[in-house]
């Protein structure tokens, strides 16, 4: 087992890496008490080659890393990419590039919803693995020999299930259904959630648009606030907090105090003053500039109906296709579908997901298809 902690002997690994069609790369992370994760430990494996770089070895430069994610030329595979890129784009200021997904590659290829690594291990290899190691302390030093083992697993078995995958996808002729999603975890925007935007990430309870203002302003100011201070959001407000305070919306620390989930004392804080500053800037805003709340759908009658019904169907294509539903459509885009129809602006009526699901879902709600119950089970047939 190589234990990378130079410069010099990481160059080295990534030069044989940047020869190999593929590499397997996985990262331990701590992310409790920080806003941005905290890297403990890369993982990297080619064919014939598998190392650990220790990202916290004094004077270790991470460049010769960065540079093989940010080459072309060789496939990137993880499992669950997306907090390991998100470490790799705040670390290194880049989003590796290609890169293959093993876990959206698993539910393309009918392993179910969000398979765990674990899990299709055990299912493509047969082997079990041991994960009384995942939630150790991965930033104290030395690691044992237990979580360096488990460490390395994460990247050894990650190579047999990409390849396995890759066999079923070009099989069945779904390897350009996994490039679409890919594209997604990619885009720099699925990375880079502007402060600005941040009130998005809460839960609409809101009714008034000065709340909505009151809501967005706070939730900018917690955003700003927790990167700059490399600190969870929770630390800083708890969302309960934000809405309460969009609700009552104080405008001076006397009001601030009197909120029940404000501690005592914390209104007369640089924090509170700076939280002060951000509702009156958002009291401050003309009436004719306020946001508009999100406009709720209306629902027409017979719309929930249909909306189970399109679930029955999904279900259906899920099991004859061997894909997971999750990735075709989600609950909301089933309740869009039932509503707009052809002009639902949802993934499931383009590209491979209409072809497989969207085009029938059409034609059910349109009554061009109808679901009969046969020899024990439920089918759609056209009419």
């Amino acid at each position: 087992m190589q234990i990378i902690e130079t410069t010099a002997a990481l160059a080295e690994a990534c030069e044989t890496l940047v020869r190999s069609e593929y590499l397997t790369i996985d990262t331990e992370f701590l992310r409790e008490t920080t806003f941005w994760p905290e890297l403990c430990l890369i993982q990297l494996a080619g064919p014939e080659i598998e190392v650990i770089v220790d990202p916290l070895a004094k004077d270790l430069d991470l460049a010769p890393f960065f540079a093989l994610m940010a080459n072309p030329a060789v496939l990137k595979v993880f499992h669950a990419a997306r907090q390991d890129i998100e470490i790799i784009v705040n670390r290194g200021d880049l989003i590796p590039h290609p890169i293959f997904d093993t876990q959206v590659a698993a539910m393309v290829c009918g392993f179910g919803d969000s398979v765990s690594y674990d899990q299709l291990v055990q299912k493509i290899k047969g082997v079990h693995i041991d994960k009384s190691s995942r939630f150790t302390d991965w930033s104290r030093r030395p690691l044992t020999e237990k979580q360096l083992e488990y460490a390395l697993a994460d990247v050894t078995h990650l190579r047999d299930v990409y390849l396995a995958l890759k066999e079923k996808l070009e099989a069945a002729g779904r390897s350009l259904w996994l490039t679409e999603e890919m594209a997604v975890l990619e885009s720099r925007e699925t990375y880079d959630l502007h402060p600005d935007d941040a009130w998005r990430r809460l839960k609409m309870r809101v009714k008034k648009p000065i709340e909505l203002a009151v809501l967005q302003k706070v939730a900018a100011w917690r955003e700003r606030e927790a990167r700059g201070r490399n600190v969870p959001r929770s630390r800083i407000l708890k969302d309960d907090t934000i809405y309460e305070i969009a609700q009552q919306q104080p405008a001076d620390a006397e009001a601030l105090a009197r909120l029940r989930t404000i501690p005592k004392g914390w209104e007369r804080s640089q924090s509170g003053a700076a939280l002060l500053e951000a509702i009156n800037e958002a009291l401050a805003i003309p009436k004719t500039d306020l946001p508009r709340l999100p406009r709720q759908a209306h629902v027409p009658e017979g719309a929930a109906a249909a909306s189970e019904m399109l679930k029955v169907l999904l279900k259906i294509v899920a099991e004859k296709e061997g894909v997971a539903a999750k990735i075709i459509a989600n609950s909301d885009d089933l309740e869009k579908i039932a509503v707009e129809g052809e002009t639902a602006g949802v993934a499931a009526l383009s590209g491979w997901r209409r072809e497989l699901f969207g085009e029938t879902a059409l034609n059910l709600i349109d009554g061009k298809v109808a679901l009969r119950f046969v020899d024990k089970k439920i089918e759609a047939v056209a009419l």
